[in-house]
């Protein structure tokens, strides 16, 4: 004879096709009531279901049923690939993305590209040998540079895979969506900023790799031609991924950074990791933040927190390009009107900045 929960699972699969059930299941208490059965018994049929994709168990709100008239849903696959998966703000993106697709009955297959289009382009192809696949969630790779896998994306646009990508897009695929950070007024809000508090010559620190450094170094630059600060090209330095170790990593990648900032009282950085780090060098080569110069970054992640001073940044808010990317493909889905998405920013100030 079956066990007693495996008994309880297959009753409760009857009643939902049957259409006793048809949103929510009894709380917990009352299924043991009616099966006469212990919690954990009760517990361990709840959890065949939701592996079934019967049920979605959300705490404080009990067992809800992902089916319609009987039938039960099967769960989509939906492949989310980011730059990277542990490092820096894609933690917070990717639990948004997940929060919303467990309660849309959808599965995340997750891929990391390291930002390398050789990598993008080995998980393009897997993508395309999956015979159920129905959907991908997106970060381009390198986008400030001539792309070599277009022709893959344009594989999947052809089997109607919807495809929604965020923080950054290629232009050739202008058929996809996308949810994207305001980096061009971010750059222009920092800079703004920075004028107020009386700076005059101000350096910047861009990523030349991914088009969002282009955009938040148009924001800059164009903000300082209308106050009409000067500029040079001395004044900014530009890196790439493969960069971005030494920077991170050593001195010697962040000793390159040094000069841009002669005779300048406040840089703009890329993100919080590059100028946690900056910040870092600084302090331990004597120089005061902010009294000596001052930093702004982007972000407002982990980083701005934790650094010595902390730093004074671009943040979201209560908006989250991982939520809203998640449901703009929810409802590409469900056959819902769709448009881009664009993530204003909000101005964080503190200690690092004055």
């Amino acid at each position: 004879m079956p066990p007693k929960y495996k008994l309880v699972a297959d009753e409760l699969k009857n009643n939902i096709s049957d259409g006793i059930y048809k949103t929510l299941l009894p709380t917990e208490q009352a299924l043991c009531k009616q099966f006469n059965v212990s919690r954990q018994t009760v517990r361990q049929a709840l959890s065949i279901l939701s592996a079934d994709g019967i049920i979605e168990r959300i705490q404080g709100s009990g067992s809800h049923i992902l089916c319609d008239d009987g039938l039960i849903k099967p769960r989509k696959s939906i492949a989310v690939v980011t730059s990277y998966i542990s490092d820096y703000i894609f933690p917070s993106i990717l639990r948004e993305i997940e929060n919303v697709f467990s309660c849309n009955n959808c599965t995340p297959l997750l891929f990391a590209t390291q930002n390398q289009v050789s990598n993008e382009r080995k998980i393009l192809k897997n993508l395309l040998s999956l015979d159920n696949l129905d959907g991908v969630l997106v970060e381009g790779t390198k986008t400030g540079l001539p792309n070599p896998n277009l022709d893959l994306y344009k594989k999947l646009i052809d089997k109607n895979i919807p495809i929604v990508f965020l923080h950054s897009n290629y232009p050739e695929l202008s058929d996809c969506y996308c949810v994207l950070d305001d980096n061009y007024g971010g750059g222009q809000i920092l800079t703004e900023y920075l004028y107020k508090k009386g700076h005059r010559k101000i350096a910047g620190i861009f990523k030349s790799d991914d088009i969002q450094g282009h955009q938040r170094y148009s924001g800059y630059v164009d903000t300082l031609r209308e106050k009409n600060l000067p500029f040079d090209d001395e004044q900014v330095f530009w890196y790439n991924t493969e960069f971005k170790n030494k920077l991170i990593g050593d001195n010697t990648g962040i000793e390159n950074i040094m000069p841009i900032l002669n005779d300048c009282t406040a840089v703009i950085c890329y993100n919080d990791e590059i100028a946690s780090r900056l910040i870092n060098h600084l302090v331990k080569s004597g120089v005061n933040i902010p009294e000596d110069i001052s930093v702004v970054s982007f972000d407002n992640s982990q980083y701005s927190e934790l650094s010595i001073p902390r730093i004074t940044s671009l943040s979201h808010g209560i908006q989250n390009i991982g939520r809203i990317s998640a449901k703009l493909i929810i409802k590409l889905l469900n056959g819902e009107k769709c448009g881009n998405e664009v993530a204003s920013w909000t101005l964080v100030p503190k200690e690092s900045s004055e």
